[in-house]
């Protein structure tokens, strides 16, 4: 979950902010992504951080995503994550993070482990580090071993290795699968995974895209006796996934960037806050808003009928 700025871009919207972890729970959500990536200061993150945590309470998780421009910020963010009563802490690499060796990553994670204390971490294994110079993974299985072996806090794997194609994904499952928890959180991958290995936990993602209807997937296909049902959901929500893949996926792959503006109006639609977000980010186009809303509507979500101007104002302007 991004956070919500005021309309002068001055200080958080705290009330933005509760408003969209109290739908995620309504929306039958495990838990929230405490995205560090949307223009905070280390105080205004610091304080962001404990609003989520207050409004999930105990019983939704939080994680922490730990992606400062420096080893030293991101051990200072999670320090205070794991004071402030995070649940979990997901690690990224900073942009001049350009380690020679494999040890090298194992020893940065290894540091903002340790930061935390007890708090669990979520390895985020994907090519889109720059590791794929020590690795045709991008992040290898023996990589990941030494973590889950060295790293006591280490209890999950994002699991996102090896594209194109889901063989270095398959590979992780088959080695950690029992060992840790292991997650891919593509849903359009969840009838794989859940078939074949169990998966019980997908995350993180922008599952606000489709509103309540990836938790209810998840469940229905965990039952044998409602996969039919669970299969029924998957393909209704093809328009929004598709449109999700011809709009979102290109700026990715092109940029290494996330879209948050994006991501953030893709959950406007479902009722979340929208509103303000800092720079830089990549604008979004009418054009593009007008493909992922008709896409949403023939996904049977139910999308808001505010004019798309609303979307930049927010549901809770301050």
């Amino acid at each position: 979950m991004s956070p919500t700025f005021t309309s002068d871009l001055s200080r958080l919207n705290e009330t933005a902010i509760r408003h969209d972890v109290a739908l995620a729970k309504e929306h039958g959500q495990s838990g929230v992504l405490i995205v560090s990536e949307a223009g905070t200061t280390a105080e205004e993150m610091r304080r962001f951080t404990e609003i989520v945590v207050d409004e999930a309470g105990d019983e939704f998780v939080t994680v922490l995503q730990a992606s400062q421009p420096t080893l030293a910020a991101t051990v200072a963010s999670v320090e205070h994550g794991a004071a402030a009563g995070v649940d979990l802490v997901m690690p990224s690499y900073p942009l001049y993070f350009n380690p020679a060796t494999t040890e090298e990553v194992v020893d940065f994670t290894r540091t903002v482990a340790d930061a935390g204390r007890d708090t669990g971490v979520i390895i985020f294994a994907m090519d889109q580090w720059n590791f794929g110079r020590l690795h045709a993974a991008g992040f290898s299985v023996s990589l990941l071993e030494e973590m889950v072996d060295t790293i006591p806090q280490v209890v999950a794997i994002k699991n996102e290795v090896g594209g194109p194609g889901v063989g270095g994904i398959a590979a992780v499952f088959e080695r950690f699968n029992g060992e840790v928890v292991v997650t891919d959180p593509l849903e359009f991958n969840a009838p794989a995974w859940i078939a074949n290995y169990g998966m019980q936990f997908m995350g993180t993602s922008n599952y606000e895209i489709v509103g309540p209807v990836v938790p209810r997937m998840l469940k229905l296909l965990s039952d044998k006796a409602t996969w039919d049902q669970g299969m029924e959901l998957y393909w209704q929500i093809a328009p929004a996934r598709r449109a999700h893949a011809a709009v979102c996926t290109p700026l990715v792959a092109n940029s290494g960037l996330v879209p948050r503006m994006h991501w953030k109006y893709q959950g406007w639609l479902n009722g979340y806050n929208g509103g303000p977000i800092r720079q830089p980010h990549m604008r979004i186009s009418a054009g593009q808003m007008a493909t992922i809303r008709t896409a949403a509507v023939k996904s049977g979500l139910d999308v808001t009928n505010l004019p798309d101007e609303e979307f930049y104002v927010g549901r809770n302007p301050a």
